[in-house]
């Protein structure tokens, strides 16, 4: 008696077809997890407030960045980490110095590039001298006097001979340390991400196999 076994489609073949149909589902279940807690992160940060700017900091890479693997990984990062960070942790912020944190206050107008104004910077584009005024209840203040307020609100040199319309105005609030609110959860979104790794891998094989 002679037996012969046949195996059709090709064993070999079959398992090759199968392993490159996980590689792609893989590659393919990280691309899209990346890319929708990219969109996720993003849409926290505009939803805080924090500006379109900011929210495009957030970017995605999957790894390999070419051909695809059963190892495939997506990096989402910030290019801004530190400002992200910030509103992801909600951190007490105190002065390098160990002295104030200087709040600027609206009469002080932003700095270059709409950036926020320091003292230093303040009496160097107004051409005015900053005061300390301390005061025991409420956060100490630095002041300019005989500035004017302009039609935006802001606190200028006056050039007023007789001192009308001068003032002395609130330049910036200094406070010991200031506790930033937490705006951002980004946890939250990369935990829901990683939980719906699974079904996307599933999903994505499923749809490319070879039957």
């Amino acid at each position: 008696m002679k037996l012969k076994l046949d195996i059709t489609p090709d064993l070999v073949a079959a398992m090759a077809a199968e392993v490159k149909a996980g590689e792609t589902a893989v590659t393919a279940a990280m691309r899209e997890a990346g890319t929708g807690l990219k969109t996720s992160w993003r849409t926290q940060v505009t939803g805080a407030g924090l500006g379109r700017r900011l929210a495009n900091s957030i970017r995605n890479q999957t790894f390999p960045r070419a051909g695809e693997s059963l190892d495939a990984a997506a990096l989402v990062w910030s290019k801004a980490p530190v400002i992200v960070g910030a509103h992801n942790t909600g951190p007490l912020i105190r002065s390098k110095d160990g002295f104030y944190l200087a709040i600027p206050t609206e009469a002080a107008g932003r700095g270059l590039r709409g950036r926020r104004i320091t003292p230093g910077e303040w009496e160097r584009r107004r051409g005015l001298r900053l005061r300390f005024v301390y005061r025991r209840r409420g956060p100490s203040l630095l002041v300019a006097d005989g500035a004017r307020i302009n039609t935006r609100g802001q606190a200028v040199a006056s050039r007023s001979k007789t001192g009308r319309n001068q003032v002395t105005a609130p330049i910036f609030l200094l406070v010991p340390q200031v506790k930033l609110p937490k705006r951002l959860d980004l946890d939250r979104d990369a935990d829901r991400a990683l939980d719906d790794v699974p079904g996307l891998i599933v999903s994505n094989w499923v749809e490319g196999r070879i039957f």
